[in-house]
């Protein structure tokens, strides 16, 4: 099972405290690792680039692609682990970036009530048990605050979004996910941004996400009898180990998987990093449009 690697509760990463030691630790100069980024084989609108072999987005203006080979460059430019089958958009501003996977969990029914009450108390719930697991690999403890975007359900787009508040002793920082349903399974996708920039990235990105589908035999309205049919319901893919906790033997370990694939990357769309990407961009200034160009070449 394979979910994206970056975000969520269980953080195996806060990128946000490694970036810059880990160029320190390299030993490499901010102009080597501009060189590098510039580098990746980013691809620019009007195309229209593979997200996997399920999917499709049409770029937008002032957003650019990486696929599976530079995504993992990319990811591994900016400390984290290298993940297969993994996708990037990223603003050309450097504002904010998605990183999408899929998971072959199966189709995932949406008639469950989401109860966004319900579900942020289970994963309050689930901090302590999760802290002890994070306590045993170094990492420090999260605590989990609250929804800085309620999880919501839209069944035209078949979309589920939900942003949650989480605090540790570094700080607080906010991981966001849209999970899209599809015929055999659940495309995450990871938005990385600042709290202080949240609302309008978020709206950026969601125009963005609007030229992204499914292949025709991979949409939701796709499903036939027959098909794999998800243990899994919309809940599950919000609280993860908080359901893990209740489930049957055999369900506890396919979803703690899931979990584990979800809430990876934390603090990743921290200012301090979006900050140190635009300088190895080359960029500078405000989040505005285009200066002298250079924003049409390279995203954060």
């Amino acid at each position: 099972m394979k979910f994206s690697a970056y975000v969520t509760r269980a953080a195996l990463v806060f990128l946000a405290m490694v970036a810059q030691p880990v160029l320190a630790q390299n030993d490499q100069s901010a102009a080597q690792v501009q060189a590098q980024f510039q580098a990746l084989p980013w691809v620019e609108a009007p195309q229209k680039p593979q997200v996997t072999d399920r999917a499709s987005i049409k770029l937008p203006n002032m957003v650019q692609y990486l696929d599976a080979d530079g995504t993992n460059k990319f990811l591994q430019l900016t400390g984290n682990l290298p993940e297969n089958d993994s996708y990037t958009i990223a603003s050309k501003n450097s504002n904010w970036f998605a990183v999408y996977s899929f998971s072959d969990i199966g189709y995932v029914r949406d008639d469950e009530k989401i109860d966004a009450k319900a579900l942020l108390q289970q994963m309050k719930d689930s901090d302590a048990a999760q802290n002890e697991a994070r306590r045993e690999q170094g990492l420090e403890p999260l605590t989990t605050v609250g929804w800085a975007v309620s999880p919501h359900y839209d069944k035209v787009t078949h979309n589920l979004e939900y942003g949650v508040i989480l605090s540790s002793p570094s700080g607080q920082n906010i991981n966001y996910h849209m999970r899209i349903l599809g015929r055999r399974g659940v495309m995450d996708a990871a938005l990385v941004t600042s709290q202080d920039t949240l609302q309008s990235d978020l709206a950026a990105f969601r125009e963005a996400n609007k030229g992204f589908s499914f292949n025709n035999d991979e949409r939701y309205a796709a499903y036939k009898d027959g098909d794999k049919v998800s243990e899994y319901g919309l809940a599950a893919l919000v609280t993860g180990g908080a359901a893990a906790a209740v489930a049957k033997t055999g369900l506890f370990k396919g979803l703690l998987i899931l979990l584990l694939k979800f809430w990876k990357l934390i603090a990743l769309g921290t200012v301090g990093l979006l900050v140190s990407l635009k300088r190895f961009f080359g960029f500078g200034g405000d989040d505005g449009g285009d200066q002298d160009g250079d924003n049409d070449r390279y995203a954060s």
